[in-house]
Order: C-alpha cells, then sequence, then structure tokens
C-alpha cells in the first residue's frame, strides 16, 4: 500500500512539473508555441515561416523579442538572430521599432 501511494505521488509530481514547464512564456507567448517557428530561424537551410508560427508571432510582444537579438540565448538553442529579425516581414507583420 505505501508502495502504491509512493507511485502516485510521483506520478503528480511529475505531472505538476509537466504542466509548469509546458507553462513557460517569452513575450506574451509559450516557450512551445515558439518553437514552432524554429524551423524558418535556423541554419544552413532555414524554412519559410508556417501559417502557425506567424499566427504565434502576431500574438508576442515584438518589442519584447527584440530585445532577444544581441542575446547569446539565441544561438544556444540553434537560433540565428538574423534569421529570427527577419520573421516579422515575412510573415507581414509591422516590424517593432527600434528593433
Amino acid at each position: 500500500m505505501e508502495a502504491a501511494r509512493n507511485l502516485v505521488l510521483l506520478v503528480v509530481l511529475v505531472l505538476v512539473a509537466v504542466e509548469v514547464s509546458n507553462a513557460q512564456t517569452i513575450c506574451n507567448v509559450s516557450v512551445n508555441n515558439l518553437m514552432t517557428c524554429k524551423p524558418a530561424v535556423t541554419k544552413p537551410n532555414p524554412a519559410r515561416p508556417t501559417k502557425t508560427c506567424c499566427s504565434v508571432l502576431s500574438h508576442a510582444d515584438l518589442g519584447c523579442l527584440c530585445s532577444y537579438k544581441n542575446s547569446n540565448l539565441l544561438p544556444s538553442l540553434g537560433i540565428d538572430p538574423n534569421l529570427a529579425m527577419q520573421l516579422p516581414a515575412k510573415c507581414k507583420l509591422p516590424h517593432p521599432a527600434n528593433c
């Protein structure tokens, strides 16, 4: 009985951890949703941004995302900052001012 209770507790803790990681947001968009754009910002052969990617970007705070353009975070995730800065235009979204 004790082992079954511990197993249930472990499963609940894992589910909570997964839910918390899925809830992470950057600039008003979930990290999981932002990752739909990764093929469009990855060298050497970036794909065209998908409709899903563009939809995600349309809900993002583009000025906030712009603040990451000189960050080491993007390259560490395999994202080319120059390609990332081209996404708003490719998705026909307004380019953030001073970006």
